[in-house]
Formats: C-alpha cells, sequence, structure tokens
C-alpha cells in the first residue's frame, strides 16, 4: 500500500486498540474514565504511534505487538499534553481542534487524567506480550553479541526505557527546562537541550520501542536508530515551532503564537524564519541519511521522515 493508505491504517489500528485499553465510560469512576477518553480518542496524528509501527518494520515486529507499545507511547504523550495545558503550565484552553480537558471538564479532573493515562501507559506494557521469544539462530546469534537479550528481558528493558523517556531526564525533565526558560535568552545548544528531552525523548523511545518488539538488533543497529529517533525528534520540534508562527488555530488545531505569546525561546525566535527552516532542511537530510543502513526496510521511517519535514499542520 502507498503512505498515505499505510499511514492511515495504522492511524485506525492505534484508536481501536486505545479505545479497547482505555476504561468504558460507564465504569465508575465515570466522569474520570469518560474525561480520559475525550482526551485520548478521536484526534491527533499518532506520530509517535506511526514512528512506532515503522521502527517495527525493520525488526519484522508483529502489528498485534506494534499496537501495544504504540498505544502505551501515545498515553504517555496524551497525560503531557493534558498537564502541559493546564493554567499552572501553559495554560490553553485547545487542544487537537476542540476545548483542553481542564476545560471541558475542570482542573482536578485534568490533573487525574494525567495521572491515570500514565499510569495506564505503564500497566499496558506490564500486562501484554511485547515481542516473540528467540528461535535458535537468533540464540547463536546472540552468544555473539552479549548486548542482546531474551524476550522476556526485553520487554522488561522496553518498559525501563519508556519511564527513562517519561521522568526527570527525559520528557518532564524538558518540561521543567522549558517552564524555566521562560524570558530567558537560549543558546542553540540549550535550546537543543531542552528539545532533546521535552520532545524528543518520548520520539526515541517510540521508535525503539517499536524496534524491540521485532527480532534483536545488533547493539551497533540500535545506536544508528537511536541516532536517527534524536534527529527526528529535533526536526518535529523545528517545523512545529515554524508552524506555530505561520499557520493559524484551526489549522493547528491548538492554540497559534502561543510560544511567542508566553516569550518562549523557539527556533524562530532564535534563528529567524528562514534559519529555522535551513536548520529543518538539514535534520531532514541528517535523519535520512542515518537510516541508510537498513536499507529498504526503513521505507516507512524515511516516508515518516519526509511526512515530519513536511506537515502543515
Amino acid at each position: 500500500m502507498d503512505f498515505s493508505t499505510w499511514m492511515q491504517s495504522i492511524q485506525q489500528r492505534t484508536e481501536q486498540t486505545l479505545d479497547h485499553l482505555l476504561p468504558a465510560p460507564h465504569l465508575a469512576p465515570q466522569r474520570l474514565h469518560q474525561a480520559m477518553r475525550y482526551a485520548v480518542l478521536g484526534g491527533g496524528k499518532r506520530v509517535r504511534p506511526l514512528l512506532c509501527h515503522a521502527a517495527g518494520l525493520i525488526t519484522g515486529a508483529s502489528s498485534e505487538h506494534l499496537d501495544i507499545a504504540a498505544s502505551a507511547v501515545e498515553l504517555i504523550h496524551v497525560y503531557s499534553l493534558v498537564h502541559d495545558d493546564l493554567p499552572c503550565m501553559d495554560d490553553d484552553i485547545l487542544r487537537r481542534g476542540k476545548p483542553t480537558c481542564h476545560v471541558e471538564f475542570d482542573e482536578a479532573t485534568a490533573m487525574l487524567v494525567g495521572d491515570a493515562l500514565q499510569t495506564l501507559a505503564f500497566q499496558t506494557l506490564a500486562e501484554h506480550t511485547l515481542c516473540e521469544p528467540c528461535n535458535d539462530d537468533q540464540r547463536n546469534a546472540q552468544a555473539q553479541e552479549p548486548l542482546e537479550k531474551s524476550a522476556a528481558a526485553r520487554q522488561l528493558n522496553m518498559v525501563s526505557l519508556l519511564a527513562h523517556a517519561s521522568g526527570s531526564r527525559g520528557m518532564a525533565g524538558g518540561q521543567a527546562i522549558d517552564l524555566a526558560a521562560i524570558d530567558q535568552a537560549l543558546t542553540l545548544s540549550e535550546l537543543e537541550f531542552m528539545h532533546i528531552h521535552k520532545t524528543g525523548a518520548l520520539i526515541r523511545a517510540a521508535v525503539l520501542l517499536g524496534a524491540h518488539c521485532g527480532s534483536n538488533l545488533s547493539s551497533e543497529a540500535i545506536r544508528h536508530l537511536d541516532h536517527y529517533a534524536k534527529i527526528a525528534g529535533l526536526l518535529f520540534q523545528v517545523v512545529d515551532d515554524i508552524l506555530d508562527s505561520e499557520a493559524d488555530t484551526a489549522t493547528l488545531g491548538k492554540t497559534a503564537g502561543k510560544d511567542a505569546a508566553q516569550n518562549k525561546p523557539t527556533y524562530v525566535t532564535l534563528l529567524g524564519l528562514p534559519q529555522a527552516r535551513e536548520k529543518a532542511a538539514e535534520l531532514h537530510t541528517s535523519a535520512r541519511a542515518a537510516l541508510a543502513d537498513f536499507g529498504t526496510s526503513a521505507q516507512r521511517l524515511i516516508e515518516l521522515t519526509d511526512f515530519i519535514g513536511h506537515r502543515k499542520f
């Protein structure tokens, strides 16, 4: 199938899996469960699940295992959006084209929604099989590659990987740096450090979790894939900053120009729009180059890189 059809199929699979994983709206406490479903379902590009599935193609992972890993990452992502939109954080009223969770419900409920989505993500990783046991050929290969592990050990490593990407040395830490940077003049390296954590950590986790769902990769191949994901995460953020300065609220589905209004440092405010576009083009080229060793198995990742680099919303 072509890329657009593949992307829509993964988005639909992710929606169905999330719908199944989330508590039913009639279960007590109903208001919390309704708010969780409101925040998660029916919106978003699902970039992280797409990256997870695309990386899983490199290692021959099953779609069913990738559905679980991708949904766990998306649950963490949505939890972060719900909390980021709160008045004590970015104080926003629009997300994915509809009122933010705390506006539609209330602040206390939105706080609990984020908490519950985070724990549901790790419950999901713990309760489902994420990768196949190794066959004899893979076990023999592992004898030459001490960093590779059994399926059970890899699954435990996946839980640890997502926890690290979500915590103080990952996404949450990046948000703390972002809040502290308001009205501050950051250097380019400081801005990249912030976004490697705030945006990039979860994108890297999505790629690596997808790869770990399939057959074992060598430690060198994992490093190459992680390098790609790091660049892709920065590319996503640079393009996001460009769109925030150019697109309107209806197109973005969130409040346009919010970072500039709050005097937050962005690639556009630091570099200017022309240089920010040049930066995005450089990262786009570098991300594609980082996938060269994977050949045709990385075709969906290459197409996703193009989508991220050229997106308009």
